[in-house]
């Protein structure tokens, strides 16, 4: 019988044990997907236990991809998803598993490059990482024990991207090629691109709001969902203004 593969990037990032890796891998090969990808494991790649945890689902775990940061493991997405066990204070879209990957089939058929990120199974994703994301999934699950490890909210989110292409779910998103989402890549170099120039007209300050104000220029820039044609316009713009504060420096020498 053939082996079901595709779907949404799974990342996990800075997964811990190893047997959780391989019952993520179990969970997504149940499911047809089949794109796993790791940011620093704290076990290391390979792992025995994460292949002896998978059941056998060994095409997932002899595929997996190990990055060093969550940057470099997202870089070629176009929309990204982040997974929280509560909302955080972030505006951004809240969306539950099942509208999670409807929309997530929407934009695969229109070729757009998708994932999932999972956190750390003691406290997940940090809120700078879910500010990379376009939108968070969170699970309707009992408020007086909402502990869900990792393998299991991967499963629910695999599930759910089975039955919706089961039940031929798919909507296509409007829109040129050229218009689907930047890829995270340029995304994250545009917003480097202009920290720096803040950095340089001293935007961040004081310096006890410098984290919140990145963040919040992440969430603002992951939330537009801006096209390669627009942060190649954006980094432009900076550019430009780059110079105007080089030479009015200059000048005042």
């Amino acid at each position: 019988m053939e082996i079901l593969t595709g779907g949404p990037v799974i990342v996990l990032v800075e997964p811990q044990l190893g047997e959780n890796i391989g019952m993520v891998a179990r969970a997504m090969a149940n499911f047809g997907l089949s794109e796993l990808r790791l940011v620093n494991p704290r076990d290391g790649w390979p792992n025995d236990r994460a292949r002896a945890a998978a059941a056998k689902a060994d095409h997932v775990i002899d595929s997996a991809n190990v990055f060093d940061t969550l940057e470099e493991a997202i870089g070629d997405l176009q929309f990204v998803m982040a997974t929280t066990a509560r909302p955080r204070d972030m505006i951004k879209p809240i969306l539950s598993p099942e509208t999670a990957v409807q929309s997530l089939r929407a934009r695969m058929v229109n070729g757009g490059q998708v994932g999932i990120l999972f956190g750390r199974e003691r406290w997940g994703l940090e809120n700078d990482e879910i500010a990379l994301a376009n939108e968070i999934v969170t699970f309707p699950v009992n408020p007086a024990f909402a502990s869900l490890n990792i393998a299991q909210a991967v499963l629910l989110v695999s599930y759910e991207w089975m039955k919706c292409g089961l039940e031929g779910e798919e909507v296509s998103v409007t829109g040129e090629p050229n218009s689907l989402p930047a890829k995270r890549e340029d995304l994250i170099q545009l917003i480097d691109h202009l920290e720096s120039a803040l950095e340089d007209a001293h935007y961040f300050y004081p310096p006890a709001m410098k984290e919140i104000k990145k963040t919040n220029l992440r969430t603002l820039f992951t939330n537009a969902d801006l096209t390669a044609h627009e942060v190649h316009f954006l980094r432009g713009v900076v550019a430009a203004l780059e110079r105007r504060w080089q030479k009015g420096r200059d000048s005042s020498l």
